[in-house]
């Protein structure tokens, strides 16, 4: 079999599987759920990101996404607030997904349902059926895939939880047309709405915090709000308990510098940038099409990997050094107080991590 193969069918994979569907490639796209899911990361979409699905003919706004235009920094009791470079949206990933899965399909990928149970170059052992292939794009997002695991040696990795807020008129007057981040020490959480009002709260925690605070993911929340009175009113806009969907060591900073003959690892299998800077789902668009061009340039994976490496260094390496600032007392009352009376170092930040 010649057809590329796409494992994966999230942003990273269905935006390469459309590139190569269009490109005439005939690729075969393969994810193991039927039904479209609601990924943690990823509901804050940029401007980058916003521009790159325009092209591909997915605009965020035609499937209800929630227009950005503000940033808030939260840190104790103090805050900032400044106008983004332009304007970004909030979207759940079950939206964007099923829009992008949809297209891929729509211009000729051929989507099949199985569960990879070990890669290897030109080889995707699945539960169905064994797939071959010597062009495999792998997209599998923080799941990683046997054969190909990324490193998980860090001393003190994050953890990532989400709970979504449901729609109301407090949490409409609350956050509006913002994307907030909330630093506490340990970690932050970042808040936007998204299609139909709700709030979609994400939460990256040092595994260390997690511990200190019990490990009860709902009673981690409640920690918080005690400690933090803005994110308390953003949390006391539900009495109820709710669902929280966690995910364990997420490699924040992690960016694969060379791959095997054959594959190309894309969305967070090519570079984990730390979430507070919310261009993840730009760096996942990003890396299918330069992983497309060189494909069908016939350059390799191999020089792929590297040349994508170079471009995600920057944004990556800005993104990791506010994380690291943001996680500490100290840090996040500076960045907060520094981004009020500079707005402009907070918008120079906010390009920085933007992938080129």
């Amino acid at each position: 079999m010649n057809r590329p193969i796409v494992l994966g069918a999230g942003p990273a994979g269905s935006m390469a599987a459309l590139l190569l569907a269009q490109s005439g490639a005939r690729p075969i796209l393969i994810d193991r759920n039927q039904e479209v899911g609601d990924a943690i990361c990823g509901g804050f979409l940029s401007w980058r990101t916003a521009e790159t699905l325009r092209g591909a003919g997915c605009d965020p706004e035609t499937f209800g996404a929630r227009r950005v235009t503000r940033l808030r920094i939260f840190a104790g009791s103090r805050q900032a607030e400044m106008p983004l470079p332009e304007t970004a949206y909030g979207l759940s990933r079950h939206a964007l997904d099923s829009a992008l899965r949809a297209r891929a399909v729509a211009m000729g990928a051929q989507l099949e349902i199985d569960h990879a149970r070990r890669v290897a170059p030109g080889v995707v052992e699945g539960k169905r059926q064994i797939w071959k292939s010597p062009a495999i794009f792998l997209a599998t997002g923080k799941h990683d895939v046997r054969g190909e695991r990324r490193p998980r040696d860090a001393p003190d990795p994050a953890l990532g939880m989400r709970v979504r807020v449901p729609a109301a008129a407090d949490v409409e007057r609350l956050i509006g047309d913002a994307i907030e981040l909330h630093l506490f020490p340990g970690g932050y959480a970042g808040i936007v709405l998204q299609e139909g009002g709700s709030a979609n709260i994400c939460l990256a925690l040092r595994k260390s915090a997690f511990a200190e605070m019990g490990g009860d993911p709902w009673a981690i929340f409640q920690h918080l709000a005690r400690d933090n009175p803005h994110f308390a009113r953003r949390m006391n806009c539900t009495t109820a308990r709710l669902p929280i969907d966690t995910i364990a060591a997420v490699p924040y900073g992690w960016i694969a510098r060379d791959t095997e003959d054959g594959i190309y690892r894309l969305g967070d299998q090519a570079a984990v940038i730390p979430s507070l800077a919310g261009e993840g789902m730009a760096i996942a668009l990003a890396s299918a099409k330069a992983a497309v061009a060189s494909y069908s340039h016939g350059q390799g994976s191999a020089h792929f990997q590297r040349q994508f490496a170079r471009r995600a260094a920057q944004p990556v390496g800005v993104a990791k050094f506010l994380w690291h600032i943001a996680e500490t007392s100290r840090g996040a009352a500076a960045m907060t107080l520094s981004s009020r009376i500079f707005p402009g170092i907070a918008r120079l930040a906010m390009r920085a991590s933007r992938i080129d």
